[in-house]
């Protein structure tokens, strides 16, 4: 893979700028018989990133992390998703980032990051396969220190209506059983706004009800990561400094709603999580977090 050196963390929003340019030219480039049907073979690479203690504060408040110079595994996925995500916008990246449905997410946190720490972040996108809803990619990043792996992180999108590669394995997911809830979180309309102010993720469906209509939901909706935040949140001091952290999302939540939740042990070191709707029974997200013995 050729690397490519980025000069520091790109902002979102320009990403997102850059993203909906490249949508429209991809459409473009389908018509013609010209768009790229192959992942860009580059890595991107930042140096020498430093995490900011009145953002790490606010990002612990929002999830409910105790305050603590040891940075989330949520928390580091905000500062190196946008490193992700400028490979997502490149010009030969071959699925349409409008549209494109964050399904999954899988953190191995091999030791904590300490505020102060120095790291860098390299980032790639793999795995491109077929999906009984289009198409699904692997977004990969992964945060080293003085070349030592201590971060990695795999985010799963779904490009629906997307054929590009192969026949989809149609195996069903397993039906969610809605197990003893061990808590709610009642989250308020702006918790969308929140966490993109803390995230930098100004995704319009998570901002405000009109520009959530616009893109087809009702009202607008809960960031995954940040209900994949604030479960992990929950698990707690369980979780140990180095861990294994899964999540699977499923129907988005609404804002403001309700979600009835389930964080607790399940033997060898593994903490099952989990989030639905009480009244449909249907799963917002499912996971688990098992601790590295």
């Amino acid at each position: 893979m050729t690397t490519v050196v980025l000069p520091g963390v790109p902002a979102l929003g320009r990403l997102y700028a850059r993203g909906a340019a490249a949508t429209g030219r991809l459409a473009v480039a389908r018509r013609t018989g010209r768009a790229p049907t192959t992942l860009p073979d580059v890595v991107h690479e930042v140096r020498g990133v430093q995490a900011d203690a009145a953002h790490l504060t606010e990002y612990q408040h929002l999830v409910g992390e105790s305050a603590s110079d040891r940075l989330p595994a949520g928390f580091v996925h905000v500062l190196a998703f946008p490193v992700a995500f400028a490979v997502m916008v490149r010009p030969d990246f071959p699925l349409p980032l409008l549209g494109l449905v964050h399904v999954a997410n899988r953190v191995e946190q091999h030791e904590p990051l300490l505020l102060g720490d120095a790291f860098d972040v390299l980032a790639w996108a793999q795995d491109l396969r077929a999906h009984r809803s289009g198409t699904t990619v692997d977004l990969v990043a992964e945060v080293r220190v003085d070349d030592r792996l201590v971060w990695r992180g795999v985010s799963t999108y779904l490009a629906k209506g997307v054929q590009l590669a192969g026949r989809a394995d149609d195996e069903p997911r397993a039906e969610f059983a809605a197990p003893l809830p061990t808590g709610r979180w009642r989250l308020a309309a702006d918790t969308g706004r929140r966490y993109a102010a803390v995230s930098g993720d100004h995704n319009p469906i998570h901002l405000s009800v009109l520009s959530a209509k616009a893109l087809g939901f009702p009202r607008t909706i809960a960031h995954g990561m940040y209900t994949a935040a604030r479960a992990l949140a929950d698990v707690g001091a369980a979780r140990g400094d180095a861990f294994t952290w899964s999540v699977e999302f499923h129907r988005p939540v609404l804002l403001p709603g309700t979600v009835t939740v389930r964080v607790a042990p399940d033997g060898d070191g593994r903490t099952v999580v989990a989030g639905w709707d009480a009244r449909s029974g249907r799963p917002h997200l499912t996971g688990e977090v098992v601790r590295h013995s």
